[in-house]
């Protein structure tokens, strides 16, 4: 997995947590402006939230494991993605480890899923994640699911990191629709 400089750090630290509570084993790049972004909107230090993940490379490593199509992964899930990182990868000129890896995920026909961290977008950055989806990659905005109820910013973080990990084929915990929500909801007059 990825952590880049956008907004939302938070999204890529649980799912560090929630890749140990699956049993899934994870690597993890962070860009240089994903660590600066930890600095400010987290208490934790970047060796901090490195020590969550199993492996850590350097973002300059393209020597790494996850560089090469020949390394087996499940996916990768880059939390949250900057425009930046999505437009490397959307053109395949990678600067990094972590887009050399997304893009041989791409490549390898492997799930590569984006948090993307931008609002408004304009024109360019939709034919930018058009062209990313055309190419087989999933683009998740953390949008938050209020059918939950969410009674904190953790848990908007929950149900997204939730939502990657269904993408992966994992379960973890969480609130779904038509599941425990739907349980318990009277059905009012005309209902069916």
């Amino acid at each position: 997995m990825g952590i880049t400089g956008a907004s939302g750090v938070a999204y890529g630290i649980r799912l560090l947590e929630a890749l140990k509570e699956v049993g899934a084993e994870s690597h993890l790049a962070i860009t240089k402006p994903g660590e600066m972004t930890i600095g400010y909107e987290t208490r934790f230090a970047t060796k901090d939230v490195a020590a969550k993940a199993d492996y850590v490379y350097g973002i300059g490593d393209i020597a790494a494991p996850i560089a090469s199509g020949s390394f087996k992964t499940d996916g990768m899930i880059v939390a949250p993605c900057s425009v930046r990182t999505w437009s490397e990868i959307a053109t395949g000129v990678t600067t990094n480890l972590l887009t050399r890896a997304a893009d041989v995920t791409l490549k390898e026909r492997r799930p590569l899923i984006l948090v993307v961290r931008e609002a408004p977008l304009h024109l360019g950055h939709l034919r930018a994640l058009t062209q990313l989806a055309e190419m087989g990659a999933i683009i998740l905005p953390p949008v938050p699911a209020f059918y939950t109820e969410p009674q904190t910013i953790s848990d908007h973080v929950d149900q997204m990191v939730g939502r990657m990990l269904d993408l992966l084929g994992y379960t973890w915990p969480m609130k779904r629709w038509g599941e425990d929500l739907a349980k318990g909801r009277r059905r009012g007059k005309g209902e069916a």
